[in-house]
């Protein structure tokens, strides 16, 4: 796993990604391994569509096949968003890196994340 010196950056490419959350944890962001950019991961939202149920949502990092928690089983209400990352607490993600989610039920949760891919 590389970590690219991003003081003599030479591009920075503006993304945002979404997705259906399911009870499957599912990648939403990848910095694959040997791609020779950092990911600089800016915001991440979980919006709960049903507008009845509240529903929880789980977000890992996973370093080098090593999964952490960025939020456990945290719940967002019923036509509510919560905000998992923002842009004052970004993360940056090194080579090899990936964000997944996962919901506790399937059809509640929709996902939006900002990032930067930088080389």
């Amino acid at each position: 796993m590389a970590n690219p010196n991003i003081v003599n950056v030479t591009s920075i490419y503006a993304k945002t990604v979404g997705q259906a959350v399911t009870t499957i944890n599912t990648a939403i962001v990848t910095n694959q391994a040997n791609s020779g950019t950092i990911v600089k991961l800016n915001t991440l939202l979980a919006s709960n569509i049903d507008g009845t149920n509240d529903a929880d949502v789980t977000a890992t990092i996973k370093i080098g096949g090593t999964e952490y928690n960025i939020a456990s089983t945290v719940t967002v209400p019923a036509d509510a968003t919560v905000i998992l990352i923002s842009k004052d607490t970004g993360l940056y993600m090194e080579e090899d890196t990936e964000l997944s989610l996962q919901a506790s039920a399937n059809g509640d949760l929709k996902a939006v994340c900002s990032y930067e891919i930088i080389s």
